[in-house]
C-alpha cells in the first residue's frame, strides 16, 4: 500500500516542439531513454524495461567521475499516452532498493506521476509530480528543503529530453 506523506509535492512542467506519441516513446522506450535519462553528464550503462503495471525499469548510471548509480521504477499506472505513475528508488545492481548515495535521510521511495497532455502545432505539456512515500519526519523534512535541488536536477533532465527530441525529428 502506498501512503503519502504530509507535505509540499515537488512539481516541474515543461512545454516540448513535439508531439505526444513521441514524447511518450521517450519515456517508455529504453533505446530512448539511454539518450536523455538522467542529470547532465551522466552516461546510461545499462537499462532493462517491463513496461506494465507491476512491471520495472532498472537502469545504471556513470557520472563523469566514474561512480555508478543504479535507480529501479515500480510501474503502478501506464495509460498511453497521457499518464504515467511509477515508484522511485534508488536501487543497487541486483534491483534492491537503496538509500541516497549522498544523502542517508533521502526517502527510500518516491511517487513519481507524469502527464503527457497535447498542445496546439504538435507540442507537448510534460508535468511531473514527485512526492515521497511513507517517509519518516525526517525524510520529509529532507525532501521539502530540497526542492531547488530538484528544480535543478529536473531542469537538466528535461534539457536533455529537448535537446534529445530536437535531434529525432
Amino acid at each position: 500500500m502506498i501512503a503519502e506523506t504530509k507535505g509540499a509535492d515537488f512539481v516541474i512542467w515543461r512545454v516540448f516542439d513535439a508531439p505526444r506519441h513521441l514524447v511518450w516513446k521517450c519515456f517508455t522506450e529504453p533505446q530512448r531513454m539511454q539518450q536523455w535519462w538522467g542529470p547532465k553528464g551522466v552516461t546510461i550503462v545499462g537499462a532493462k524495461l517491463d513496461l506494465r503495471p507491476g512491471g520495472t525499469y532498472h537502469c545504471g548510471m556513470r557520472t563523469p567521475d566514474g561512480r555508478v548509480t543504479w535507480g529501479k521504477f515500480v510501474y503502478c499506472e501506464i495509460a498511453a499516452p497521457e499518464r504515467l505513475v511509477w515508484v522511485n528508488s534508488f536501487s543497487d545492481e541486483g534491483g534492491g532498493i537503496t538509500r541516497h548515495p549522498l544523502s542517508p535521510t533521502w526517502p527510500l521511495e518516491m511517487l513519481t506521476t507524469v502527464t503527457f497532455a497535447e498542445r496546439r502545432s504538435s507540442k507537448t505539456k510534460v508535468t511531473i509530480r514527485w512526492s515521497p512515500i511513507n517517509a519518516t519526519a525526517e525524510e520529509q523534512k529532507t525532501f521539502d528543503a530540497g526542492h531547488a535541488s530538484m528544480q535543478q536536477g529536473w531542469g537538466g533532465t528535461l534539457d536533455q529530453l529537448a535537446a534529445y527530441l530536437a535531434s529525432a525529428k
